[in-house]
């Protein structure tokens, strides 16, 4: 049986047993309190017991389990988000199911998206609100976990754990590896538990790093650190070197990607232009694919999109 929030439109999944002790007294209505907004509302009981509504159920398009990309770079500013939002979008419109998760505490994502979710990762890995009350279907084919400023006292919860901490996030998402094709893991920048815990969640790495200087230094010491993650977890592997603000109107990044070229040659993936669209798409709360599809940053994703898929004619059309 399911029970709808009118406030937040929420839906609550209700065992049978636990109505029998109104069935019991007699009672016609009863009061149910929303888990995510905590808004109270009357329910006619007749209403409930003959309600045959279903929770939406995900049904993944591959025989596989889930590929679990993780995005991250200890260096801000280098177009994370930007980079999970937009190729999670761009997989989801090529027909795939994607799950995208926000592990940073700007919870950014879910602006980008246009979204405001009353629900997210915390309530997940607190185990206060179920799977069904954390998910949101942002768009077609793709979900979104949230993140948000609560994960801060996640993080404190982890490293209070004095075995195993290192799986929490695991744990936790396990069980949806089998509904989609994707799921791909947003980062905050820095270095934390809560990232450690993606790491041991993933099986490849994606790096978005800006062609400027510290961006470079930066990715050669997320590199050592994967390092140390790689001794525990040998299956974790940095895929894809994503380039992005390459201005060719300046001479300095087109060196920099050269650099890249030479020094990843198997991982480089084609860079990402700079494209005021890009800074301009998430006010309107809208992919680079919606806001402008004819852009040059919508054709470096669509080719993002093909390089992480293997599918070279997703997103010909």
């Amino acid at each position: 049986m399911i029970i709808t929030c009118p406030k937040c439109a929420r839906k609550h999944k209700v065992k049978p047993d636990a109505l029998k002790p109104f069935v019991d007294a007699g009672k016609k209505n009863i009061m149910a309190s929303c888990k995510s907004c905590t808004f109270r509302f009357p329910v006619s009981f007749s209403s409930l017991l003959t309600s045959d509504e279903k929770p939406i159920e995900l049904k993944r398009t591959l025989g596989t389990v889930a590929r679990k990309i993780c995005i991250t770079l200890s260096k801000g500013g280098v177009g994370k988000t930007t980079t999970s939002v937009n190729l999670g979008a761009g997989l989801a419109l090529a027909g795939y199911k994607v799950l995208l998760v926000d592990t940073d505490t700007q919870g950014q994502s879910s602006y980008i998206l246009g979204k405001r979710p009353g629900a997210g990762l915390t309530e997940l890995l607190t185990q206060e609100l179920t799977m069904s009350d954390c998910l949101i279907e942002a768009r077609k084919n793709l979900w979104l976990l949230s993140g948000g400023k609560s994960l801060a006292g996640v993080k404190r919860i982890i490293d209070k754990k004095s075995f195993g901490a290192e799986f929490t996030l695991s744990e936790a998402l396990n069980p949806l590896d089998s509904q989609f094709d994707f799921i791909l893991i947003d980062t905050s920048p820095g270095w934390d538990q809560l990232i450690v815990n993606v790491l041991f969640y993933s099986t490849e790495v994606l790096v978005p790093v800006a062609l400027e200087a510290m961006p470079l230094h930066g990715m050669a010491e997320f590199i050592k650190s994967l390092g140390a993650i790689q001794k525990y977890k040998s299956e974790i592997q940095l895929k894809y070197i994503v380039p992005t603000f390459l201005d060719l109107r300046i001479k300095g990044p087109k060196e920099l990607y050269d650099q890249l070229k030479r020094l990843y040659p198997q991982q480089l993936c084609k860079p990402i232009r700079y494209n005021e669209n890009l800074a301009e798409a998430p006010s309107f709360g809208k992919t680079i694919f919606e806001f402008a599809p004819g852009s040059t940053a919508s054709e470096d994703y669509r080719n993002l999109v093909r390089r992480v898929s293997g599918n070279n004619s997703a997103l010909l059309k």
